[in-house]
């Protein structure tokens, strides 16, 4: 069932959130806060995780020198310490020198969140990025 709410907005805001939205293809005000209301509840179930061992996802991106000091082998290395965590890993050839991996991990959330940060902190990393997921099962 949905529920109408009401919401008091500074005239410039609310035209920046205008302009926002409709860059990204939203059709309506309401969708694009609903995707900003479930952000948030999935950020806050992460943090109120982060020392339990409820199962938690997460997607991390990693951009490197394929050629860097046996950068590859180093990342490899720690995804396979957990071997169950990594529930997927994509490669992409970016350029002649650049690779671009993604994983998927899931695990407890403390577990993944130590894995992630691993995996960034590699020296030879040029960009890592760790989003925090949800199965989707407590969203609508």
């Amino acid at each position: 069932m949905l529920q109408r709410i009401g919401v008091s907005l500074e005239e410039s805001l609310l035209k920046q959130f205008d302009e926002d939205i409709t860059a990204r293809g939203y059709t309506s005000r309401s969708e694009a806060l609903r995707d900003l209301i479930r952000e948030q509840l999935v950020a806050r179930r992460w943090s109120d995780s982060a020392d339990s061992s409820a199962e938690q996802v997460a997607v991390v991106s990693l951009v490197y020198e394929h050629d860097s000091m046996d950068l590859a082998r180093r990342l490899t290395a720690i995804q396979h310490r957990d071997p169950h965590a990594v529930v997927s890993a994509l490669h992409v050839h970016m350029d002649h020198h650049n690779c671009l991996e993604v994983l998927i991990l899931r695990g407890a959330a403390r577990k993944i969140i130590s894995l992630a940060e691993q995996l960034v902190a590699v020296r030879g990393v040029k960009f890592g990025k760790v989003v925090p997921a949800t199965t989707g099962k407590d969203l609508t």
